[in-house]
């Protein structure tokens, strides 16, 4: 049987499983997973920007303060600049600001928006909705602070990568129950976005691609816990049971991914109820590939032409 990955996105799927934990093989600590990605974590070449800042802004009431890192694309803007809120991978468990670094700069570069990267409560210590909760008073703090942050509050889009994606689609539904903020658009890439794993790719692609279906089932264990509402919206958008009034969205998913049906089936439905996704599967690829620009080609042709449509759909 042909391996349907590249030839260079195998050789780095079978580098960076090599020193990542299993569960299924045996109990595994969220400490372990965290030292494990730390340990291999990979970080393009860091692209200039005229100021990356951090600071923190208010959480949801009675929580902590959220750590964010602040990306201008150009210096002394004359127009306010659109703004991305951005939210990182990792299961809900691992990685930082550090991890999401390169990606947040990339798409700060090629959309010419500011971009804002929320560090929110991670499980298990914080279990849902906790991390939810953080990403949307991040996006609305923004909203509310954007002319101070020399942004346009009408040109507010939210990204994230994987359990980030599932943050951001998450996001634009509070939204609109809420009544806002006001999101213009979204940018998905290998969102989460059903607990149930019920999908085909989730047979496909179990093992032998990096991210496994025993990793995301470890990771759901996590942020659910023992009684967590898995079927709540919040948690799982793909189950959310109306998507009108959501912003348009591009989504990117690799072709060798457990969680790529689920990504197609979100942007099916978004399509129905008229949020005009514009989508992207890259063959050969896995889970995570956007982490790897500078030794995986694909990852940063599909960051640039992601962060290229969603300006598009921030240009007024």
């Amino acid at each position: 049987m042909n391996d349907p990955l590249t030839p260079r996105a195998r050789q780095l799927a079978d580098v960076m499983s090599a020193g990542f934990p299993d569960p299924a093989r045996g109990p595994v600590e969220p400490d372990a997973f965290r030292q494990a990605s730390r340990a291999g974590a990979r970080s393009r070449a860091v692209r200039p920007l005229p100021r990356v800042t951090d600071r923190s802004v208010p959480g949801p009431e009675g929580a902590p303060d959220v750590p964010v890192r602040v990306y201008e694309p150009r210096a002394g803007s004359a127009e306010p600049l659109p703004v991305v809120v951005f939210f990182h991978g990792g299961g809900w468990v691992l990685c930082d600001l550090d991890t999401h670094d390169g990606i947040c700069r990339e798409i700060a570069l090629h959309t010419g928006a500011l971009v804002v990267s929320a560090d929110y409560r991670r499980a298990p210590e914080h279990r849902f909705p906790s991390a939810a909760e953080d990403a949307y008073a991040v996006t609305a703090w923004v909203s509310a602070h954007a002319a101070r942050l020399g942004c346009d509050p009408r040109r507010l889009a939210v990204a994230g990568d994987s359990s980030g994606g599932n943050l951001a689609a998450a996001v634009t539904l509070m939204a609109r129950d809420r009544g806002g903020p006001g999101i213009a658009g979204q940018l998905l890439a290998y969102p989460v976005l059903d607990h149930r794993m019920e999908a085909a790719s989730y047979t496909t692609y179990a093992t032998g691609f990096f991210h496994t279906t025993a990793h995301m089932r470890w990771y759901w264990e996590q942020y659910l816990g023992d009684d967590g509402d898995g079927a709540h919206p919040y948690a799982s958008p793909g189950l959310a049971p109306d998507l009108t009034g959501l912003p348009p969205a591009v989504v990117v998913l690799p072709e060798c991914d457990p969680l790529r049906d689920d990504g197609l089936g979100y942007a099916r439905r978004l399509r129905a109820a008229g949020a005009a996704p514009r989508v992207w599967v890259w063959p050969g690829v896995f889970h995570g590939f956007l982490g790897l620009g500078g030794v995986l080609p694909e990852a940063d042709r599909a960051l640039t032409e992601a962060a290229q449509a969603l300006r598009d759909v921030l240009t007024p």
